[in-house]
């Protein structure tokens, strides 16, 4: 447990980096922002951002938990590698976007270092788990009967 509460402080700090970075989004995106794209006024304000980021990483450890929980361990070892490949294919395409599409190249550099800083979050999350092993704990009683627990 104590491994996973300093697991949930690290996002925590990668969510207030990521929020940060992308409140330092360029004056022509703010603009944008402000007047086209008014669902995404949350992130020109730096703690919004950052508690939007953290739910959403809370959201994903979240359902890596239960996955780890409720699947045998290959299998669950198997689903983590699958969404680890996902999670890195964004990240990937959230840099092709940057290099090859100037309206978003104009958003600046900050604002997708954010970007970049959530999917190193959810890249991490599926290596926490993909590292994390499946303990079983034996629990003998007095008759014939053993009984096995995964934790």
């Amino acid at each position: 447990m104590k491994r996973k509460s300093l697991f949930i402080v690290l996002l925590a700090f990668l969510s207030c980096a990521s929020g940060y970075l992308m409140s330092k989004a360029s004056w022509i995106s703010r603009v944008g922002i402000t007047f086209f794209y008014k669902e995404f006024n949350f992130l020109k304000i730096r703690w919004q951002g950052a508690m939007a980021v953290f739910l959403v990483l809370m959201v994903l450890f979240l359902i890596h938990h239960l996955l780890q929980q409720k699947l045998s361990a290959i299998a669950a070892r198997a689903l983590h590698i699958l969404i680890l490949f996902i999670a890195a294919a964004c990240l990937y395409y959230t840099y092709d976007d940057y290099a090859s599409n100037l309206s978003h190249r104009l958003v600046g550099w900050h604002f997708y270092y954010g970007l970049y800083v959530f999917w190193m979050g959810w890249i991490l999350i599926c290596l926490f788990f993909i590292l994390e092993r499946k303990r079983t704990v034996t629990i003998v009683t007095n008759s014939d009967k053993t009984e096995t627990i995964n934790q």
